[in-house]
């Protein structure tokens, strides 16, 4: 069961190649992203303190993270994620497509 909210967060794409992309998402107060999957490990770096809800289809967990606080997980974890914050906050998120890629990227 998704969280019901019939707020969505914004979603800004700021870079997307072959090896990553890069998605500022900013969110409500209660503003969720839906239920989706990354098919690439990612990255998030909070740009704001805050408290994030994360669904993933049988229990809710809240992580209260700090400005600049990050965090990885690994790709294909089905989830929904909500600002469970009273103010709005933002993060960014960073998908590695293809990690070789980076190495040329040095």
């Amino acid at each position: 069961m998704a969280f019901a909210c019939t707020i969505p967060a914004v979603p800004t794409v700021q870079h997307d190649d072959d090896t990553v992309r890069i998605t500022r998402w900013d969110f409500s107060p209660g503003a969720v992203t839906g239920w989706h999957e990354h098919g690439w490990p990612y990255f998030v770096v909070m740009i704001t303190a805050g408290t994030l809800r994360i669904h993933d289809g049988t229990q809710v967990t809240e992580v209260p993270l700090a400005h600049g606080q990050s965090y990885r997980r690994p790709a294909g974890i089905r989830h929904d994620v909500q600002n469970g914050s009273d103010h709005p906050i933002a993060f960014v998120e960073i998908e590695v497509k293809r990690p070789e890629g980076l190495a040329a990227l040095a």
